[in-house]
C-alpha cells in the first residue's frame, strides 16, 4: 500500500496523532477485534482504553501503539442512524465520508419516500449525497424513472447503472478518486452488494437472489467493510437497513430545500400550514407546484427528529440526575463527614 494519502489521510490530521502512535484506518469492526488499514497493509488490532467520544466505526482513524488501538481521531463526517425501537441511541453507520451512495432498484417503481428520508440522513451526514439507481437492466423506461427521483432530489446527481451489463458505472467511478470514501447505503435487495462487486472488479461482498413472490431482498451483506477500489477510491459496503431513523433535523432543509423555502414565505412564522391565511406551503400544494405526499413526509420526518429530540434530552438528564445521586451516596458513606 505504501503511501496513507491512498487512504484518504490528509496532512491536517498530523496534528491529531498521538505521539508514538502511527495511524490506521478502520476497514472493519468485529467482536473484540479491529481490522485496520496502514500503510504497510492490512493489520488486525484490539480496541485499548480509547481516547474519544465513541467506540470505533468502519471508515474512522484510529491511533496506533502496537497492537492496539489507543484513540478515534476526531471524524470529519459521520453517517449515522437512530437505533431501532424507543431509544435516543445513536449508531454511526461509516465515518469519515466524502460521498454517500443511496441505493434503490429500478426493478420496481422507485419509492421516493424511502429515498427522501435516506437524502435527509446523508444530508446530515456533512457527506454529499448521491442517488444510484441500480438494476436499470431491469428497468423499461430508465430516463422516466430518473426524472422521477431526480424531482425529489434536489441538488443531488442520480446515475442508474447495471452490475449486470456495466451500463452507467463509470459515472460511478468517476465520483470515487484516489482517497476519496463512499458509503453505499439502503434497504436488503437493491442491489448493494453486486454493485459493490462491480465497482471493486472481484468479489468483495457476498449476493443472494431477491425473495420469490413479494420481490423484497434478503440481508447478503452482514457487516459494514471498507473496500480498496482498483481506481484508488475507498467504497463501504452496509448491510440492508430495515430501519433508519433519524438521529437530528440536521439534513432535514436541505432534503425538502422546495418545502423548507416555501415554509419560510409563509405570512406568520408559527404557520402551521393548514388553514392560516397566507400561507405559502398550502398555496403551492393547491396550485400544483408541491405535491402533498412530498409536504407530509416532511412533516412526518420533522415530527420524528423532535422525538429523537426529546428521548435525547430526557436521556441526557436522567444520566446527571444518576451522577448527582452517585455524589450524594458517596458523600454520605464518607467516614469522617461532618454530621
Amino acid at each position: 500500500m505504501g503511501d496513507i494519502t491512498s487512504l484518504g489521510w490528509t496532512p491536517e490530521r498530523d496534528a491529531e496523532l498521538p505521539a508514538g502512535c502511527r495511524p490506521g484506518r478502520v476497514a472493519r469492526v468485529d467482536r473484540g477485534r479491529l481490522t485496520v488499514l496502514t500503510a504497510d497493509g492490512e493489520r488486525h488490532a484490539s480496541p485499548g482504553p480509547l481516547r474519544g467520544d465513541t467506540g470505533p466505526a468502519v471508515g474512522d482513524w484510529v491511533a496506533l501503539r502496537g497492537e492496539l488501538a489507543v484513540a478515534v481521531l476526531p471524524r470529519r463526517t459521520a453517517f449515522t442512524r437512530g437505533a431501532a425501537g424507543r431509544t435516543s441511541a445513536e449508531q454511526v453507520v461509516a465515518a469519515n465520508l466524502d460521498l454517500v451512495l443511496v441505493v434503490d432498484a429500478l426493478s420496481t417503481a422507485p419509492r421516493l419516500r424511502r429515498v427522501e428520508r435516506y437524502l435527509a440522513v446523508a444530508w446530515g451526514s456533512g457527506a454529499t449525497p448521491v442517488v444510484v439507481l441500480s438494476k436499470a437492466d431491469l428497468c423499461a423506461d430508465v430516463p422516466a424513472a430518473v426524472r422521477a427521483v431526480a424531482e425529489h432530489a434536489l441538488g443531488v446527481d442520480v446515475l442508474p447503472g447495471s452490475s449486470v451489463t456495466g451500463a452507467g458505472l463509470d459515472a460511478v467511478r468517476a465520483l470515487l478518486g484516489p482517497g476519496r470514501t463512499a458509503a453505499m447505503v439502503g434497504p436488503s435487495g437493491v442491489g448493494k452488494s453486486s454493485l459493490a462487486n462491480a465497482l471493486a472488479g472481484t468479489t468483495v461482498a457476498a449476493t443472494r437472489e431477491v425473495r420469490d413472490g413479494d420481490g423484497r431482498g434478503r440481508h447478503t451483506t452482514t457487516a459494514r467493510e471498507l473496500h480498496l477500489l482498483p481506481g484508488g477510491g475507498l467504497l463501504v459496503d452496509t448491510p440492508g437497513m430495515r430501519e433508519l431513523g433519524l438521529v437530528d433535523d440536521d439534513g432535514l432543509d436541505t432534503a425538502y430545500a422546495d418545502v423548507a423555502e416555501l415554509a419560510a414565505g409563509c405570512r406568520f412564522r408559527d404557520c402551521a400550514h393548514r388553514t392560516e391565511p397566507g400561507c405559502a406551503v398550502a398555496a403551492a400544494i393547491d396550485d400544483g407546484r408541491l405535491d402533498p405526499a412530498r409536504y407530509t413526509a416532511w412533516r412526518k420526518l420533522q415530527a420524528e427528529a423532535r422525538r429523537q429530540a426529546l428521548r435525547s434530552d430526557a436521556r441526557a438528564r436522567a444520566a446527571e440526575h444518576a451522577r448527582v445521586r452517585a455524589v450524594q451516596r458517596a458523600h454520605r458513606t464518607q467516614p469522617n463527614r461532618v454530621r
